[in-house]
């Protein structure tokens, strides 16, 4: 699960003085239609609903004054502004226009707004059979997330009525995650983990998928659109974090907050559920106002990318791409861990768990007597004897690790040339899948030419 970082400063919930506002007709409206739908059993859909193609424009505009109508507060000089490239779908993103000094408020959303997988899983009631399908598949801990996207998929049949119609209306349609690729794109044109990463979000979102026909809230004719519930399980996974109690919750308007590696928000919660953001640390103006969608783990863009769908070219490092198996507890405490064994953007450095790992393996294949001292070494940190040990198979630790480099920069050349010649209206993603290829080769050409030097 995803985590907004908590705050702890007890003085800053007080910086907005946010007043209780008489529901928005918007409101109103939605909680009739609520209790009329459930209470007497209607299944009709909206005549008026979120346009879901992919081409649809996003209505900003409209958002931003519902969310005013709601209550939301935004600081002076907040202003949401487009993000994308040119000829890439329209990406917005929030900024401001004045210097925020440090711990400066940003955004207040009262909890009236804030979607919770706890109060969706309250109103919806608990599904005994989809709970037990993801017990069975190991998946128990994505439950939050699937009462998050049923309550989208219900917010979506009411369309106009619903509260949340002028927010989802403004959210995007377009999206590159691991759920959105083709098969051949998760299987044939990326490396091996962040394919596997891919899969695993396609492989959720059939299980979603096939999990909302034990939803008796919801009409036929939704459950048999697969485009709508791609589009609700985009949106759960790509907007959704834990809030630090054990919930996890959706904050419309909060949610155009983007990501980088050097966020300027952090985000809170208040006792009532509302929710603030602060600054950081200060804020120049023109400076674009970002949070971190990973905890503040900076090392795992492949993660991002299966899981957002998008580079995150502020990492400053990325997984060494090594793989063993079988994947032994020792193996582990040796270093073996994708956030650890790093390769380093600018530099072409290999991070100390590389050496260590990639030692610890040369031993055990031939000698396992200095494998196991290697081993205890580290384990109680003598330093002076794994130095020794690194410096004696030295030149077959280096040797091992610019196979692997050169072994994988061939490998990455092979995923390109498979997409050569593939349409792209039927692989719509393979452009940016196409970027995330070149983007690692060239971490792994620095690295490379960082190894020859050695």
């Amino acid at each position: 699960m995803k985590n907004i970082l908590i705050l702890t400063i007890s003085w800053a919930v007080s910086s907005f003085r946010p007043t209780i506002i008489p529901r928005s007709p918007f409101y109103v409206k939605a909680t009739n239609k609520i209790l009329n739908k459930w209470g007497n059993e209607l299944f009709s859909v909206s005549s008026t609903t979120t346009d879901l193609e992919e081409t649809a424009q996003r209505d900003i505009a409209s958002m931003d004054e519902w969310a005013s109508a709601c209550g939301v507060e935004r600081c002076q000089g907040f202003q949401l502004v487009a993000t994308n490239k040119e000829n890439e779908p329209l990406d917005v993103g929030a900024m401001t226009t004045v210097d925020l000094p440090a711990e400066s408020p940003v955004l207040f959303v009262p909890s009236h707004i804030i979607i919770s997988a706890d109060q969706s899983k309250n109103e919806i009631g608990y599904i005994e059979a989809a709970e037990n399908l993801f017990y069975k598949l190991g998946t128990i801990d994505h439950t939050p997330y699937f009462y998050l996207f049923l309550k989208l998929l219900i917010e979506y049949e009411l369309g106009e009525e619903s509260l949340w119609y002028p927010w989802l209306n403004s959210l995007p349609r377009y999206f590159s995650t691991g759920a959105s690729m083709t098969h051949f794109c998760c299987q044939d044109c990326l490396p091996p983990l962040v394919g596997n990463l891919a899969l695993s979000e396609r492989t959720r979102f059939r299980q979603f998928f096939k999990s909302i026909s034990y939803c008796d809230l919801i009409s036929q004719y939704t459950k048999a659109d697969k485009k709508l519930a791609k589009w609700a399980f985009n949106i759960v996974y790509t907007r959704g974090f834990e809030d630090g109690y054990g919930d996890v919750k959706i904050v419309p308007f909060g949610d155009y907050f983007n990501h980088d590696t050097n966020w300027e928000i952090q985000g809170q919660y208040d006792d009532q559920g509302n929710y603030y953001a602060y600054t950081t640390y200060d804020v120049p103006a023109g400076s674009p106002l970002r949070m971190t969608y990973t905890a503040g783990d900076s090392s795992n863009p492949s993660f991002l990318f299966a899981r957002y769908g998008f580079l995150d070219e502020s990492s400053p490092a990325t997984f060494c791409k090594i793989l063993i198996e079988p994947v032994t507890q020792e193996l582990v405490d040796t270093g073996y861990s994708h956030e650890r064994m790093l390769f380093y953007r600018g530099s072409g450095e290999a991070s100390e768990e590389v050496w260590d790992v990639l030692l610890y393996k040369i031993l055990g294949e031939n000698n396992p007597e200095h494998q196991q001292i290697l081993y205890a070494a580290h384990m109680i940190g003598d330093d002076d004897t794994k130095q020794a040990l690194h410096n004696q198979y030295y030149s077959e630790t280096l040797s091992a690790l610019k196979s692997h480099v050169d072994g994988f920069l061939a490998e990455l050349e092979d995923l390109s040339n498979r997409t050569v010649g593939r349409d792209r209206n039927v692989h719509p993603r393979l452009p940016i899948i196409l970027q995330h290829n070149e983007f690692v080769k060239q971490v792994f050409l620095a690295v490379r030419e960082n190894l020859n030097y050695k």
